[in-house]
């Protein structure tokens, strides 16, 4: 279910750019993080480039699972 959102929001953060008209506020103004274009990008964008991070983290994660292993294991303390 997690991946299906994180598509989601990626797939939004892709089409945003392209549904609104960059030179005419009136498009974008009364989105959330409205009224300026900055805010309204990162509201729409922002979730999406966090979750393509994430998903991209879990496979890295899920195809070197050595990795994740040996994570802890590297903390551990030893004593003589």
């Amino acid at each position: 279910m997690g991946l299906i959102i994180g598509l989601f929001l990626i797939v939004r953060a892709i089409a945003e750019p392209f549904v609104i008209d960059f030179g005419d506020p009136a498009t974008y103004r009364n989105d959330w993080g409205g009224p300026g274009l900055p805010g309204v990008l990162a509201v729409h964008c922002g979730p999406g480039l966090v979750a393509a991070a994430l998903i991209v983290m879990a496979a890295i994660r899920r195809r070197r699972p050595d990795l994740a292993r040996q994570a802890p294991a590297a903390t551990a303390r030893t004593q003589p």
